[in-house]
């Protein structure tokens, strides 16, 4: 009797892997299980990139100076600058007092209005460069979105809170300009509009909360299917190490987290919480557009790669992704040591190069400047611009830019196609050839093996009923 129960649950294992490991298509056709994953991501698709297509930018025609912190309106300018110093040249002499004062002054709209030279030729505006650290203008605007009248919405009403700062803090002879925005929503106060303008966010809102319906939904779905398959693997771990008293193999024991639905629960969780922020920004509560459009930008993304799964189970489109899967390991640990001279490189240039080259002055701009030499991009004008102020530097960025091209292009860019390649031939021979069997496969098809063996042995006892009936008939027959 232990035997027996050992061998149906044996038996049970090898149909519930070969179940997990069908593609939806085989799952109905064996169980006639509807694949509502694959629905709901056919689903997904069209109303997530829907989704994103209406997350339009905002432009502003009316525009006018609004109040700031201190109900004050038009601009604010602020200037910091040392305490006090003189300084001489010619003498190389310098005395400065390094606590740092900071003094503003409001000009309003009449006296933007008013003659520009009253305000120009007053003493705040008489600045000492070499005690000068920056000077900083603030101004609030308020507009007016009329383009949602388009969208038989109500117009919405903004507050912007703009910087302009101007950057003296190196002293280097060059001024840094940067220029800050934020916006606010906020309600407008007196609408009059005569027409039939209606709202329809209720529309866009219902259409939003069906789109978080369906993703939580695929996130159940697929949380479910992790959760069912690392059951399945714990199962089969513990059969494998009681019958054949070894471990399975790592490979065989990753085939039961399936990447993809790792995949959709991302995108899920990202559509999820894109679709919250619009909901919020469709009724006025933030304005936060740049995480809103990333999160539902990504999203987008990865809902489309992942229709790649279900182009995997055809044979002939199943290459790239067999490609990718044979060849990441190898790339990732090529690039980890070629990311070493990468970053060597990166160090070297902005050191050496940077006071001479404006693609070398910050480590980001570095690393893009290379990446681009790389892809041959822009490999003239990095060498024309470096300065000839100093020989030795100028032989240097020859030597620099030299080794890098060839190294990168010549030797680590091939290798990295070489891996590539490599990886792409060995699946295509095994397409050919068939693929080597780990002992999970083997597993299942011994399952297989002996399902055919069964169908065999049980045509065969059929065919020798109907003999056996033949004859007997036959023997009646003759008796008469």
């Amino acid at each position: 009797m232990a035997h027996l129960d050992s061998d149906m649950k044996e038996e049970c294992l090898r149909k519930d892997l070969r179940f997990y490991f069908m593609n939806p298509c085989e799952k109905y056709r064996a169980r006639h299980q509807i694949p509502w994953k694959l629905a709901l991501q056919i689903l997904k698709i069209l109303m997530v990139t829907a989704q994103y297509h209406r997350l339009k930018n905002i432009s502003l025609g009316t525009l006018n100076y609004g109040e700031n912190e201190e109900h004050r309106i038009g601009l604010k300018v602020c200037k910091q600058h040392y305490k006090k110093g003189t300084m001489f040249p010619s003498d190389e002499t310098l005395n400065i007092d390094s606590d740092i004062e900071t003094d503003c002054i409001y000009l309003d709209l009449q006296g933007l209005s008013k003659n520009t030279e009253d305000w120009k030729n007053s003493s705040f505006f008489r600045l000492e460069f070499y005690r000068l650290l920056q000077v900083e203008i603030s101004f609030h605007l308020k507009g007016i979105d009329l383009q949602t009248m388009l969208s038989r919405e109500l117009p919405d009403c903004y507050v912007f809170q703009n910087t302009i700062t101007f950057d003296n803090k190196a002293h280097s002879g060059k001024i840094k300009i940067y220029f800050d925005s934020d916006a606010n929503i906020e309600e407008c106060r007196d609408l009059n509009i005569s027409g039939s303008v209606q709202k329809n966010a209720q529309y866009v809102l219902a259409f939003d909360s069906f789109v978080i319906v369906i993703c939580v939904a695929s996130l159940i779905l697929c949380t479910r299917s992790i959760v069912l398959a690392l059951r399945l693997r714990k199962r089969f771990l513990n059969f494998f190490l009681e019958k054949y008293q070894r471990h399975v193999c790592n490979a065989d024991q990753w085939e039961f987290i399936n990447g993809w639905y790792v995949l959709v629960i991302i995108s899920d969780l990202m559509t999820i919480i894109g679709s919250i922020l619009k909901m919020e920004i469709q009724v006025k509560n933030i304005t936060n557009y740049d995480l809103c459009s990333i999160l539902l930008g990504t999203s987008t993304l990865l809902v489309w790669v992942g229709v790649i799964r279900y182009l995997g189970y055809f044979q002939k489109y199943n290459v790239l992704i067999l490609t990718m899967q044979a060849s990441l390991p190898k790339v990732l640990r090529f690039c980890a040591c070629a990311g070493m001279i990468y970053l060597g490189y990166t160090f070297c240039g902005w050191i050496v190069l940077g006071p001479y080259h404006n693609k070398f002055v910050a480590l980001n701009t570095v690393s893009e400047c290379l990446f681009s030499l790389v892809n041959g991009d822009d490999m003239f004008a990095t060498f024309a611009q470096i300065q000839q102020k100093s020989v030795l530097v100028w032989l240097f960025s020859r030597l620099y830019l030299y080794s890098f091209i060839s190294l990168f292009i010549y030797m680590i860019l091939s290798l990295f196609i070489a891996l590539i390649t490599d990886s792409y031939d060995t699946i295509k021979k095994y397409q050919q050839n068939g693929f080597p069997e780990t002992d999970l496969q083997e597993f299942l098809k011994e399952c297989n093996s002996r399902e055919e063996y069964q169908k065999e042995s049980s045509a065969f006892l059929s065919r020798i009923c109907c003999l056996r009936r033949k004859e007997s008939d036959d023997h009646l027959i003759f008796t008469n």
